[in-house]
Order: C-alpha cells, then structure tokens, then sequence
C-alpha cells in the first residue's frame, strides 16, 4: 500500500503520465504511418489504372475527386508530423495544428459539389472558418515571431565589454593615463 501511495505523489504520478502520453502518441504514429502507407499506395495504383483508361475524364469532377483524395494524403502526412513533433520537443506546435486545419477546410472547399450553390449557409460557414483559422495563424505567427526577436535581442544585448589596453586602467580621481 505505500508503494501505491508514492506513486500517486505528484512528481511519480506525472511521470507515469507522460510516460503514458508519449506511448500512446507512438502507437498512433505507427498506426497512422501504416494507413499513410497503405492509402498512399492504394491512391498510386488507383490513379495509374485511371492514366490508361480513355474513358476517364480529367477534367471538372475526375480532377476534382484526384485532388480530394490527394488533400487527404497530404492533411493525414500533416496529421503525422503534429504527432512527431510533439514525441520530439513534447509540446503541441500550434502553427502546425491551424495550418492542417486550413489544409482540411481548402480541401472541403475544393470537393465542394457544384449543386453546394443551394446550401449557401454551408458556403459562408466554411468562409468564416478559414478567416478565423488564418487570422488565429496570423496571431500566433506574430507572436512567435516577436518571441523569436526578442531573444535574438537578448543574446546580442549583454554586459558591456572593457576594451582598455592590457595593463593600462585608469587611474583613481584621474580622467585616465596621459
């Protein structure tokens, strides 16, 4: 029983934690890689049987899907780089969070049906969501940017420097030697 009481103390407890986020992130960083893999090579071998038939059109709606599902690939790759990074330096990078949900909201625009015409308020939704993410992106690159500054300030800014001659100081009461 104490053993299971020091290991609700605060500082085991929060080890254990953490020991158990990052696995879990691991776990969904393999999975993910794996339906990556998968859907990749799915989409390569399904674009390339659509190459060489004559009856696909490649134009509006054919190129339309190919997009879609090419978005995919690339929100679920960003998907995967959020995990990694938070494995790397443990924190949640949120520029890259907001640009993946950017990507996600392009996507939905791009495959939008050309009948979404009669759900205007699916439209001014989806027009309200990339302002707010780009302008939630814009704040905190700003802020981020101007943290960046100000340590860059920081290291460049340090106690003054003597730059006297070697065994030369001034001397006390006096303006210096003559």
């Amino acid at each position: 029983m104490p053993r299971l009481q020091r290991i609700f103390e605060d500082k085991p407890f929060l080890h254990l934690i953490d020991r158990g986020e990052r696995l879990v992130a691991k776990l969904l960083a393999v999975m993910l890689f794996l339906v990556l893999v998968v859907a990749a090579l799915k989409f390569s071998v399904e674009l390339l049987f659509q190459l060489v038939d004559p009856a696909v059109r490649w134009e509006g709606e054919g190129l339309i899907a190919v997009l879609g599902d090419l978005l995919n690939l690339l929100i679920a790759i960003e998907v995967l780089q959020n995990i990694t990074s938070y494995l790397r330096r443990h924190v949640v990078q949120i520029e890259l969070v907001l640009l993946t949900a950017i990507t996600a909201v392009a996507r939905k625009v791009i495959v939008l049906p050309p009948n979404a015409e009669n759900k205007p308020m699916l439209v001014v939704g989806l027009g309200v969501a990339v302002l707010c993410l780009a302008a939630a992106f814009w704040m905190v690159r700003q802020i981020n940017e101007r943290e960046v500054s100000e340590r860059e300030a920081l290291a460049r800014t340090g106690p003054a420097r003597s730059f006297q001659a070697a065994g030369h100081s001034p001397e006390p009461g006096g303006d210096g030697p003559h």
